[in-house]
C-alpha cells in the first residue's frame, strides 16, 4: 500500500525499525508509526529540560579500560563538527542496554567503542546532509513518536521517562535521537527511495518466477549476516581474509551475534544482523547464489556484492506460504477517513465535539466528506479529500477496519478510536474482486522488489556521504 497511509495502514518497517534502533525498549518499543501530540509542561515534554547525565558502565565490560574524566576531549572531528567523548559514551551505553534486552553479549569493550563511533560519524555526515537541504522535523512530529513509543509499551510518558532514567538514559538525549531518526528517514527517502526505478519487465519476471511453484517457493530461510565494507579496491583482499577468519569462528560454534556486534558495518549490526525470514526471491542474489548449492540451518557462506563482503548465516527454515497469482474473490472497500488527535491544545471532548459536529453536517447534506478531510485532517491523505483507496481485509488497523466493514456505501462512521487518534470513515463503494486482483500483485511484487534493491541502495548512499566528509579520528585506539 502506498506508504501516505501510514497513520491508518500497518507498520511501515523503514521509519519504524530505524526509531527502534535508538530506543532504549529495544525489543518491544515502535511498532508502528505515531500520530501527532503537543506534551504540556507539566506532562513529560523535554523541550525545556536540560540533559541528564548518563551513566555509562565502561568500566563493568572492559578490563583495564579507565573512565575517561575529560567528557569533552573530542575523539572525532566530521566536516565542521565534533564529536566528544561524552556522546561517545553516552550511546555506548544505550547500545549496551540493547544488546543486553536482546540477550546477545557484548563484543570487547573497544570494539564496541569503535563500532558505535563509525555509527555516529555517519549519523553525523547524514544530518549535516538533511540540513544543508532544508529537512526540518518539528517538536510535533517528535513528541508523537516518543507518544507512540509509549503506547506500544503500554505505558504513559511519564512512565517512559522513569524507564529512560532507569537505564541510566537522558530523556532529552532519547529525544534527540528519535528527532535524528526520523530526519535521517525523511532525507534517505528523498535521495534514495524516491529514486530506486523498478521496471516493468522486473515485474514481470518477479511475478513469473513466483507462478513457476518450484519447492524453494514454500521454503523460507532465517537469515543473518555481517557486513564488511571494501572502502578501497586495495583493501578487498584484506576484507576477504577478514570473512573468512569471522566465517570459520562461526562454523565453530562462536554465537554469531556476538560477532556481529563485534564486526558487523550494517544498520542492523547491533540488533544481530537479522534479516527474518525471508523466501530464495526475497534474499539479494549474492546470498542466494552462495546459499543454494548446500542451503541448511547453521550454514555459513561467504558473499561478495559491490562494496562489500558478507558473512552469512541461516539460523532456521521453514516451509512457507506458497505465492499464488490468484486467488479466492476478495471483498474491497473504497473508503476515506479524517483523523485528528487528542492533546493538550485540542481536549479529547474537543476532538470528539468536533468530529460529531463534522458528521452531522456531512449527513445534513451541509458539507462534503471530502472538503471536511482536507481543512481538519491531520493525516497525510488530507490533502487527498482523506480518500485511502481501495483497501483488502488487513490493510487497516483492527478497530478502522470492523468499524470501515459495518458501513454502508455514503454512511458515515461514528468516532472510532485507534492508536493513532480519532477517526471519521466514510465508506464510498465496495466491489469483489473475483480475480486475484492482478493490479495489486503488481503493486506488491513492485515492493518486494523494491526491499530488496533498498538495503543495498540505503547503505552505498551512506558509504558516499561519509567518504565526502572530512573524518578525522583522534583516538589512536578507535582508528
Amino acid at each position: 500500500m502506498n506508504k501516505h497511509f501510514l497513520p491508518v495502514l500497518r507498520p511501515a518497517a523503514a521509519l519504524l525499525s530505524g526509531l527502534a534502533s535508538c530506543a532504549v525498549l529495544a525489543a518491544s518499543i515502535m511498532d508502528q508509526a505515531a500520530p501527532a501530540h503537543v506534551y504540556s509542561d507539566q506532562a513529560p515534554s523535554a523541550a525545556t529540560e536540560s540533559p541528564e547525565p548518563a551513566k555509562v558502565p565502561l568500566q563493568e565490560h572492559a578490563a583495564g579500560s579507565a573512565l575517561e574524566t575529560d567528557l569533552d576531549r573530542i575523539i572525532a572531528v566530521v566536516n565542521n563538527e565534533v564529536i566528544t567523548e561524552q556522546e561517545l559514551m553516552q550511546r555506548v551505553h544505550t547500545v549496551a542496554i540493547n544488546l543486553r534486552r536482546q540477550q546477545i553479549d557484548l563484543p570487547p569493550m573497544q570494539q564496541l567503542r569503535a563500532q558505535v563511533l563509525e555509527r555516529l560519524i555517519s549519523e553525523r555526515t547524514i544530518l549535516q546532509r538533511a540540513r544543508a537541504t532544508g529537512i526540518r522535523v518539528d517538536d510535533q512530529m517528535v513528541n508523537a513518536a516518543i507518544e507512540q513509543i509509549a503506547r506500544q509499551n503500554n505505558l504513559t510518558i511519564e512512565e517512559l521517562r522513569q524507564r529512560l532514567a532507569a537505564d541510566g538514559v537522558a530523556f532529552n538525549a532519547f529525544r534527540n535521537e528519535i528527532r535524528d531518526e526520523i530526519t535521517t528517514q525523511r532525507l534517505r527517502e528523498r535521495e534514495v527511495d524516491a529514486k530506486i526505478d523498478i521496471p516493468e519487465s522486473e515485474v514481470d519476471a518477479y511475478l513469473a518466477e513466483k507462478a513457476g511453484f518450484t519447492s524453494n517457493d514454500t521454503t523460507e530461510w532465517h537469515v543473518a549476516h555481517i557486513l564488511l565494507p571494501i572502502n578501497h579496491p586495495d583493501d578487498e583482499s584484506k576484507m576477504e581474509a577478514e570473512a573468512e577468519a569471522i566465517a570459520e569462528r562461526a562454523r565453530a560454534g562462536e554465537d554469531f551475534s556476538k560477532l556481529v556486534a563485534s564486526y558487523s558495518r550494517s544498520d542492523d549490526a547491533l540488533q544481530g544482523g537479522d534479516l527474518g525470514w525471508k523466501t530464495r526471491q526475497d534474499l539479494p542474489t549474492v546470498f542466494w547464489d552462495v546459499m543454494k548449492d548446500n542451503a541448511r540451518t547453521g550454514g555459513v557462506y561467504i558473499a561478495h556484492s559491490k562494496r562489500a563482503v558478507h558473512v552469512v548465516k541461516i539460523l532456521g527454515q521453514r516451509d512457507g506460504v506458497e505465492a499464488k497469482l490468484s486467488g479466492g474473490p476478495v471483498v474491497q472497500t473504497h473508503a476515506r477517513h479524517i483523523l485528528m488527535f487528542v492533546s493538550d491544545i485540542t481536549p479529547e471532548a474537543d476532538v470528539l465535539r468536533r468530529l460529531h459536529d463534522i458528521k452531522a453536517r456531512v449527513n445534513a447534506g451541509d458539507a462534503d466528506f471530502a472538503s471536511m478531510a482536507r481543512l481538519h485532517s491531520v493525516d497525510t491523505t488530507a490533502t487527498r479529500g482523506g480518500d485511502l483507496g481501495w483497501l483488502q481485509p488487513g490493510d487497516t488497523v483492527p478497530e478502522f477496519e470492523a468499524a470501515m466493514n459495518s458501513l454502508k456505501p455514503g454512511e458515515v462512521s461514528e468516532p472510532i478510536k485507534t492508536n493513532y487518534g480519532y477517526h471519521l470513515i466514510q465508506v464510498v463503494e465496495r466491489r469483489t474482486d473475483k480475480s486475484g486482483n492482478p493490479q495489486r500483485m503488481r503493486v506488491e511484487a513492485r515492493q518486494a522488489l523494491r526491499q530488496r534493491k533498498l538495503a543495498e541502495a540505503a547503505y552505498n548512499w551512506q558509504r558516499e556521504l561519509r567518504d565526502e566528509a572530512y573524518v578525522e579520528i583522534r583516538d589512536p585506539d578507535l582508528q
